[in-house]
């Protein structure tokens, strides 16, 4: 894998800043590009103490976590590894609790340990947590009976109810962003350290959960992984890996001002990172070439997502490489598709073909959720589940043609039983959404319908796992 060098001054001039902490403002270079979603802060004098205040304290991710991840990025890009992420469409500060929180993270290790045990894979888990508080929006404004107010842009930002003070975008809550992140964090790392990732408790993870369709497949699948590790256990396998997992964090790098605030330079090596998470992501909204997410982006040295829609052409994913990923290196630069159902098929093989064939490497993810979005007759906003399956379908469809590798899946998802999403095995109708529907947002499947998506997915790995490249 290629690796940050001194003597590569094009790199070195992207990524490296002064060791003793000086030239970050560097970073802000991105003020002079044009700018989309970013909010209009009413205070500026109260952003920039909150943005001191951000820049003084700890990051909530190191360098050492950041480049590891790159590393087994790369291993999915080459179909050595599968890239899991999910998580909410927006957290919220509300339902930052100990117990939401587990019941996402069990939610995800069960996912992996589908995927692992069914398609005999690596898995990389990455939750969309600890930092993904803030959404994109098609309007700035939003009217209700003849009042208009900003839109909600997530807790990051404002809050939802609808009144002028509650509307108002608060640079307080970029504060309150980042002690819930590592509030968030702290709890991550405990759970997936401190034993209760551990493979052994594959049959605790079921707990709380309803007794599903899902759940008894996932617990036919538990009682196959424990009769693996008594064996593993009668010869005396070691045991170790299977007490903690790495477990990452990402997030859409939308609100600029808190990710530069963020950026933090290694000492070790002067290079620069943006440390409100693992892995960060530039949205279909705001990939302008122009634009200042990209020019930002493209000065870490983070693993980095962009969001790739049914417009975006060749050319564009082109020049988004040659701006964000010029060295061609593994595992820097992932591609996110998300086309809808009914466009994957068409929209995706030039893409995946125009940047194999220009010998790009990067990682291509599937986000079957933004592209099946709908409105329900009784007036929810939702997506139904046979289309997001299709959507992964259609994806494993167009990489197989092609000798290519379907590297992840990144999903909007949460460890509780709401009813956003429609279909599934639990058959969740439009008069069912009225039960639990809880996001503030976009739609997110349960965890029932994880579950399913993850058998399914584990299906289709293993049955393209021949051509993967070795």
């Amino acid at each position: 894998m290629t690796q940050f060098s001194s003597d590569n001054p094009a790199r070195a001039h992207r990524f490296s800043l002064a060791n003793d902490g000086s030239g970050l403002e560097e970073l802000s270079g991105w003020r002079a590009y044009p700018r989309v979603q970013q909010p209009t802060w009413p205070d500026e004098q109260e952003l920039a103490t909150v943005f001191d205040a951000l820049r003084a304290a700890p990051p909530l991710v190191f360098a050492g976590e950041v480049d590891v991840l790159r590393s087994r990025i790369a291993a999915a890009a080459s179909g050595e590894a599968f890239l899991l992420a999910g998580g909410d469409c927006a957290e919220t500060f509300a339902d930052a609790t100990a117990d939401r929180i587990s019941a996402k993270i069990r939610t995800i290790l069960q996912m992996a340990a589908v995927l692992t045990y069914g398609a005999s894979v690596p898995v990389v888990k990455m939750g969309r947590m600890a930092g993904q508080y803030a959404k994109p929006r098609s309007s700035d404004e939003e009217t209700r009976d003849g009042i208009t107010l900003p839109t909600y842009r997530g807790d990051a930002v404002n809050s939802f109810e609808f009144t002028q003070e509650s509307r108002r975008p608060d640079p307080q809550r970029l504060w309150r962003m980042y002690t819930t992140s590592a509030h968030t964090l702290n709890l991550l790392r405990a759970f997936t350290g401190g034993g209760f990732a551990d493979l052994r408790e594959v049959h605790s993870w079921n707990r709380g959960f309803a007794a599903t369709p899902a759940y008894k497949r996932f617990e036919r699948l538990a009682e196959e992984i424990d009769k693996a590790i008594r064996f593993m256990d009668a010869i005396g396998a070691d045991f170790d890996a299977l007490k903690v997992v790495e477990f990452y964090s990402s997030h859409e790098a939308l609100l600029l001002d808190y990710e530069e605030a963020l950026a933090r330079i290694d000492s070790r090596t002067g290079e620069v990172y943006g440390c409100s998470g693992h892995f960060l992501w530039i949205g279909e909204r705001t990939r302008q070439l122009d634009g200042a997410h990209v020019d930002f982006m493209s000065r870490l040295r983070n693993p980095i997502g962009v969001k790739l829609g049914p417009t975006a052409t060749v050319d564009d994913a082109l020049a988004l490489i040659d701006r964000l990923d010029p060295d061609r290196e593994p595992g820097r630069l992932t591609f996110v598709t998300r086309m809808g159902a009914d466009r994957i098929r068409d929209r995706l093989p030039a893409l995946v073909e125009g940047v194999r064939d220009a010998g790009a490497r990067v990682a291509w993810m599937t986000d079957p959720m933004h592209g099946n979005t709908i409105t329900s007759s009784n007036g929810y906003k939702t997506r139904r589940f046979d289309a997001i399956l299709d959507e992964v379908v259609g994806f494993f469809e167009v990489h197989r043609e092609l000798g290519t590798v379907p590297a992840g899946l990144h999903m909007e998802l949460t460890g509780d039983d709401v009813t956003e999403v429609l279909g599934g095995t639990d058959h969740i109708d439009e008069a069912a959404l009225e039960k639990r529907y809880e996001t503030l947002v976009d739609p997110r499947l349960n965890h029932q319908q994880s579950l399913e998506l993850a058998f399914l997915v584990a299906e289709m790995i293993a049955a393209t796992s021949p051509s993967r490249p070795s």
